[in-house]
């Protein structure tokens, strides 16, 4: 076993515990953040039976799907800033994108994906040949992260709800740094509150929320997808 595999499954096994311990056992998707790591970390993630990644940056994320191109259904999920000018790159790879933050991006978006959709060997979030897109929100107000206002966030919810060729299917939040894990906990459960005020499950069934540190708080606060790099591939390549 590779010490990707090893790690691997040591998160796949804490994620277990504590999606179990909130009465969700397998109601958890692992998402292994592969930003700056090596194509053949990917790959022996995926031999272990990883089929979701997510990169942070455009280029790189078209750069790993074209290398791991002939493993037909690996997801690639874009979970960083996306400027409208790169839409047309990200949506010919992305399975699923978490940082959708102003209607403006929603129509860009809508309006690269005409005539193309996601194939079914790539599809996330259920058979569906629209992309599925998260709403990220600030839901700590830094001005150096991106995210749409909790007082803006209904506007962009609709406007993805109107396009053609997008699938609304939650919110994404990335909590302030912190030394302390626990301190991530208040923001999850007030994306999880967002949700509430904004249809709940049946309108946004997924929640995009925690990192290598802080995953646990974020399935305990209500974490549908976790995002986890430095757990599985160890420290990122310089």
């Amino acid at each position: 076993m590779t010490a990707v595999a090893e790690r691997l499954g040591d998160v796949l096994e804490r994620v277990t515990r504590a999606a179990a311990s909130v009465g969700r056992p397998g109601g958890v998707r692992l998402l292994a953040v592969s930003k700056m790591q090596p194509a053949l970390a990917m790959r022996e993630a995926y031999a272990a039976g990883q089929r979701d990644f997510a990169e942070n940056y455009v280029q790189e994320l078209v750069q790993k799907a074209d290398a791991l191109a002939d493993l037909g259904d690996v997801r690639f999920h874009l979970i960083g800033h996306l400027q409208r000018n790169k839409a047309k790159q990200a949506v010919r790879v992305a399975s699923a994108i978490h940082s959708v933050d102003s209607v403006e991006l929603v129509r860009e978006l809508d309006k690269r994906l005409e005539g193309t959709e996601v194939p079914s060997e790539r599809r996330a979030f259920g058979d569906d040949a629209r992309l599925p897109v998260f709403v990220e929100v600030s839901i700590a107000g830094e001005q150096q992260k991106g995210g749409v206002s909790p007082s803006a966030l209904g506007s962009v919810l609709e406007a993805v709800e109107a396009a053609a060729r997008l699938r609304l299917v939650g919110l994404m939040c990335v909590p302030p740094l912190t030394e302390d894990p626990a301190a991530s906990r208040p923001y999850f459960e007030a994306l999880a509150r967002t949700r509430e005020e904004h249809g709940g499950v049946a309108r946004l069934p997924e929640l995009s929320m925690g990192m290598t540190a802080d995953f646990e708080h974020a399935i305990l606060a209500g974490a549908t997808v976790v995002r986890v790099g430095t757990a599985i591939f160890g420290a990122r390549a310089h």
